[in-house]
């Protein structure tokens, strides 16, 4: 009995081992490099333009096969309850002169089975639709590359959304506390009739304003974990640790300064390249217009064979088949399409023609962008600083109204406006951090940074 009992003591512990490996495997911890390096393979969004590119890899196969060989092969049976009746002259038939003798030349069955091999042999929009397939594989790579760049920035974006939140609770239950503090003391003060009621009132709007403030950012620091999740790839309700702090990251971007002086390299750029894929498949268009008017040759060989009866016995040894073959070339000459193609080859000109003008908008657009980007980060950086300094004057700017309200040389009122500018500049302190890392990814994806290195 002992026995049995350890060792269904053992089995337990075992299950409970096993149980706990398996909920420590739903669990994932990342920094922001490694939550990146798991966004690019594992998000949905990174997920599905993959597949685009196995698709164009396809589809550019089953291009390539329109001018390989294409072999096929065909069954056919026919029954004929009623045989149609053809009249023959009675002098072809052995009948009078001048009368018409009923004959029935198709048998009541016949079956034929027939194989024919097709080779194009020249079509000039065979050609072209082989380069358009080659630009459509390439545009699908060029969008797997620009899908990354947009999900790191997404990552990033939603990684210090989780850690702006993670600090903004800190600092609210930090406040909450100190407020409560200050206003129990306050209480009991005023209990003792050495300060006012308005005193009371006056923390207490602080207390119940911080309370709420409180619950809020709880709830949003919810949010922004399954956001966080949905970004990566990951359920909403699987834990994510962030080994990463939101000041460390500020500080580390701060440093990037060289990012300020990189030049765009156009050519390099996804959404350069992207325009320049609408560009060359305008042109394929308009090409493929041209060739049809251009002549068609392929080849075919035909081999079957061929049986009737009157019975069903097809597949009987004294079923009579008889074969057949032929070879041919099917030359296909566009003469006259009454202005047809012309007007479609102009129309695709007139496409070309408005997508280089679009690449050259692209262009520009780009250097607008990263000059603008530039500016935004190189702002962000400053406010940081200044954030800094505001903040540090703020904390000692309450400290001091703190003390004069607790000697009675303040009053609850400038208490509480000193406690609201430190509290906006808290606040400013924590967006300013997240700012510089978002400016920062902005920067890095307009000039392909990230995935140059």
């Amino acid at each position: 009995m002992m026995t049995h009992k350890y060792l269904w003591i053992l089995m337990l512990c075992l299950g409970l081992s096993s149980f706990a490996q398996q909920n420590n495997q739903e669990a994932y911890q990342f920094s922001l490099e490694e939550a990146i390096e798991f966004a690019v393979d594992s998000s949905y969004n990174a997920i599905n333009a993959r597949k685009d590119v196995l698709m164009a890899m396809k589809q550019k196969w089953e291009t390539t096969a329109d001018g390989l060989p294409q072999i096929s092969a065909n069954v056919d049976y026919q029954y004929n309850p009623i045989i149609q009746i053809t009249p023959l002259p009675g002098e072809l038939a052995g009948g009078e002169p001048g009368e018409f003798v009923p004959v029935q030349f198709t048998p009541r069955q016949n079956m034929n089975a027939t194989a024919q091999v097709n080779q194009l042999i020249f079509d000039g929009s065979y050609i072209v639709a082989l380069r358009a397939a080659k630009t459509f594989l390439e545009y699908s790579a060029n969008f797997e590359e620009k899908t990354k760049l947009e999900v790191r920035k997404a990552v990033v974006d939603a990684y210090g959304n989780v850690l702006l939140m993670e600090e903004s609770i800190e600092i609210l239950q930090k406040n909450l506390t100190s407020a409560e503090a200050n206003l129990n003391e306050t209480q009991n003060t005023f209990e003792n009739g050495l300060a006012e009621e308005e005193d009371v009132e006056q923390l207490e709007i602080t207390v119940l304003q911080l309370e709420n403030e409180l619950r809020n950012a709880k709830r949003n620091h919810q949010i922004t974990k399954e956001t966080l999740n949905f970004v990566l790839g990951i359920p909403i309700e699987i834990p994510v640790q962030l080994t990463d702090e939101l000041s460390n990251l500020a500080d580390v971007q701060m440093m990037a300064e060289d990012l300020l002086e990189e030049e765009l390299e156009v050519n390099a750029n996804i959404d350069f390249k992207i325009a320049d894929n609408l560009v060359q498949q305008r042109e394929l268009e308009w090409q493929l217009e041209r060739s049809k008017a251009l002549p068609t040759l392929s080849a075919f060989a035909t081999y079957g064979y061929l049986s009737f009866s009157e019975d069903f016995n097809f597949f009987s040894s004294n079923a009579d088949w008889f074969d057949f073959s032929a070879v041919g070339l099917s030359l296909n000459i566009p003469i006259f399409s009454s202005l047809q193609r012309n007007a479609r080859t102009q129309k695709a000109q007139i496409a070309l023609e408005q997508a280089e003008v679009e690449l050259e908008e692209s262009i520009q657009q780009l250097r607008l962008e990263t000059n603008r980007a530039k500016s935004n980060f190189q702002f962000a950086t400053e406010s940081y600083i200044n954030s800094q300094r505001n903040l540090d004057l703020a904390e000692r700017i309450e400290q001091k109204n703190e003390a004069k309200f607790k000697e009675g040389v303040s009053s609850s009122f400038e208490l509480r406006q000193a406690q609201q500018q430190l509290y906006g500049a808290q606040n400013e302190y924590l967006q300013a951090m997240l700012e510089v890392i978002s400016s920062k990814a902005e920067l890095e994806t307009i000039l392909n940074k990230p995935l140059k290195e």
